[in-house]
């Protein structure tokens, strides 16, 4: 056989080999320049690749990817998290170019009620970016966003069309998520002692124990569903309960106890879901409550006054400090925090300071006497600790309002596909994943992550499920009343 026959017959693996021996040499000339980010680009156009030939693996691989993901200064003052977020920017602009060129894409999911919601609070981010203090930290806040919400939002509402991807997207971002909770809970065995280091066993995969404690319970309704989904059989359905005892593991070592409190509150509002309450019922309940907090703070505040026990890595001082604000260094940070960007939106009610600049502006609006022991001037411990509170201070009302009303939409959403749903398994996916994404809502009130990769991918995924049941469902029929007869009356009568 002749040299030219042979690499004939034998074409992709010379391909392949030439493929590795350019990658290899490229590498080592910008490397031997010092060109240390240049020898990526190699690597780039794999994951391009990856993402015209398989673009729906490409997003499976994302989630797997994302719970290892550490930041990394790429530029002063730029961080990125690697490797996700470069990847992120390719398949967000790789998916512009797909609807672009086929002009595909499901005006259904476009124009639903939860697409509407996210496409006006990016506009209004947008606009308020125009508006902000510092537009250059604005702008790249608002650009972060994008590549969140379009890969894991609007490119997977349409690839959850197929109910498999739904499973699969769980298994991925899972996968990693457990292997980060092995690994940060042999950190904790020998240090139960040692608050402090419980609060950092997690890094460098999630910043702080909050975090990693939100997406944990994140995961918690979504699992058990899949425990007793009807496709879950033999070692699949053992796997899934695994992962579910697992995750239990994980939150109740997280020491976080807004994440405990969102669990609790997701079961609660599931018993008033089974009970048949209508969705407007529970938003008046939740009104009533607010209300009545208002109308008898000074008492409750009075009483929560008297709470002097600190964060504790005991289980029962860690719950009794929930509502100390008297001593815990945490929560009263956090007050101070809620304060600062109370007096910061009042000077700016309706277009806010700018998205992502609080944490570069609120220094000056601390007071004295509500500073902590752990508060600072430098603005490197985080944002506003809310996602209400952290919005309408740099959005304004309007800000807060979409992502109310994003929130709203969605759980409202949740629950009618889980009511009307021809089929069981896809309502009870809905209710669960409808559960999971109402963790996020309630642990929201006490921090927000939604500009972080860790939270937003699985949030905004688990949203794009809600939106894709509710779309691509079969609905049941609307049961009618039948007229009574004259002789059915007689019978009555």
């Amino acid at each position: 056989m002749s040299l030219s026959d042979w690499l004939r017959n034998n074409k992709a693996a010379v391909t392949a080999v030439a493929v590795t021996l350019l990658f290899a040499i490229a590498n080592s000339i910008l490397l031997l320049k010092d060109f240390y980010y240049l020898s990526l680009l190699p690597l780039a156009g794999l994951v391009l690749l990856l993402f015209v030939v398989r673009f729906e693996t490409g997003l499976l691989c994302m989630a797997l990817l994302t719970p290892f993901a550490v930041n990394m200064a790429l530029m002063p003052k730029m961080e990125l998290s690697m490797p996700v977020e470069p990847m992120m920017i390719l398949f967000s602009l790789m998916f512009f170019f797909r609807v672009l060129a086929s002009r595909s894409y499901d005006m259904r999911l476009l124009k639903h009620p939860v697409s509407i919601a996210l496409l006006a609070s990016v506009a209004w981010m947008l606009i308020t970016s125009c508006t902000s203090e510092l537009p250059l930290v604005s702008f790249k806040y608002w650009l972060a966003r994008l590549w969140f919400i379009v890969p894991f939002f609007f490119a997977a509402a349409q690839i959850f069309r197929d109910k498999k991807r739904i499973r699969q997207f769980f298994w991925c971002y899972a996968i990693g998520l457990i292997a980060v909770i092995c690994i940060a809970t042999a950190k904790t065995v020998g240090n139960f002692s040692d608050l402090q280091t419980l609060h950092r066993v997690m890094k460098p995969f999630y910043n702080d124990h909050t975090a990693y404690g939100c997406v944990i319970a994140l995961f918690l309704p979504a699992a058990f569903y899949f425990i007793f989904s009807r496709n879950s059989k033999g070692w699949s359905r053992f796997l899934f309960l695994a992962i579910f005892a697992l995750l239990i593991v994980g939150l109740f070592f997280s020491y976080c106890r807004a994440a405990w409190l969102s669990v609790l509150g997701a079961i609660g509002v599931y018993v008033l879901i089974r009970l048949g309450l209508k969705v407007k019922w529970m938003v008046l309940l939740f009104g009533i409550g607010v209300g009545v907090f208002f109308v008898y703070q000074n008492d409750v505040l009075y009483q929560l006054g008297k709470n002097h026990q600190d964060s504790s890595y005991d289980l029962a001082g860690q719950i009794k400090s929930i509502s100390n604000i008297s001593t815990d260094a945490s929560n009263l940070e956090r007050l101070n925090r809620w304060a600062s960007a109370i007096r910061m939106w009042k000077e700016r009610p309706i277009m806010g300071c700018g998205p992502g600049t609080y944490q570069f502006l609120y220094a000056s609006y601390q007071r004295s006497y509500q500073l902590s022991t752990i508060s600072t001037n430098a603005g490197n411990l985080g944002n506003a600790h809310s996602e209400y509170i952290g919005p309408m201070t740099e959005q304004g009302l309007p800000g807060v309002a979409l992502v109310v009303c994003i929130f709203m939409t969605t759980f409202a959403t949740g629950v009618r596909v889980y009511r009307t749903a021809k089929d069981k398994q896809v309502a009870d996916m809905a209710l669960a994943f409808t559960l999971s994404l109402l963790t996020y809502y309630i642990h929201g009130v006490f921090n927000n992550f939604l500009d972080t990769d860790k939270l937003s991918v699985p949030f905004w995924a688990f949203t794009a499920v809600v939106v894709a049941l509710d779309v691509y469902s079969e609905k049941k029929e609307p049961q009618l009343t039948q007229p009574q007869t004259s002789c059915e009356k007689h019978d009555i009568q």
